[in-house]
């Protein structure tokens, strides 16, 4: 099999199994594998909040540092009045980061898969839009679309299409990218050499797009929330 080959087969999104109701619904290895970091993090969930105490010790100290940062970070960005959307998009950001990350252990990240980006970016316009509905209310969301100034309506009407888009296809590309790349590297040079490359594509690189991910959507609702 040569390289070209190869690639194109990692690239397919096998199907798993199939659930054998309205005629077979077919499974691919995306939704196995997210099925997997759900249950990952709910059994970390469970772990890790049981025994909590007033004093912060032992692994309660990181969790709580984690949670902190993430709502520090979206509270910079939403401020007071965001808070009701810190769990979703801190849950986003903690699920695209071990999806990104989970290359490392030798599984297929599920954000290799536009079906899982572009789920993810639809989920955010939806989200970047009701919080605009929620701080203006419906006629003062309606409004916004003619602001600055009405000749702008069209424009602004298409950024609802545009914006999803752009995340979806941000986040995809990266990993898609980031993929290819070190199946290059493991194909061209020794087996021992792509490993730092690894840590970067694999752990530095999937984080930061996480990243990018969350702060573009919440700089997106900031936007619609703003008088």
């Amino acid at each position: 099999m040569d390289l070209a080959s190869e690639l194109m087969s990692k690239l397919d999104n096998k199907i798993s199994f199939t659930i054998p109701v309205f005629g077979g619904i077919p499974v691919p290895e995306s939704v196995v594998t997210t099925w997997g970091i759900m249950a990952f993090l709910m059994l970390m969930t469970i772990i890790f909040v049981r025994n909590l105490k007033m004093v912060p010790t032992g692994p309660q100290v990181y969790v709580e540092a984690i949670v902190g940062g993430l709502n520090h970070f979206f509270e910079g960005i939403l401020g007071e009045e965001g808070k009701r959307y810190f769990p979703y998009l801190g849950t986003v950001a903690l699920y695209i980061g071990f999806a990104n990350v989970i290359g490392i252990v030798g599984l297929t990240s599920p954000t290799k898969d536009i079906n899982v980006t572009g789920g993810l970016a639809l989920l955010s316009i939806l989200l970047i839009e009701y919080s605009g509905i929620h701080a203006k209310r419906v006629k003062g969301w309606i409004k916004s679309f003619s602001e600055p100034m009405a000749i702008l309506l069209p424009i602004n009407i298409l950024e609802i299409f545009i914006r999803p888009i752009s995340l979806c296809m941000r986040l995809f590309g990266n990993v898609l990218g980031s993929f290819v790349v070190m199946e290059l590297l493991k194909y061209v040079i020794p087996a021992v050499i792509p490993v730092p490359f690894s840590f970067y594509f694999d752990i530095f690189d999937g984080l930061i797009q996480a990243y990018v991910f969350v702060f573009l959507t919440s700089l997106f609702m900031k936007e619609k929330m703003e008088a």
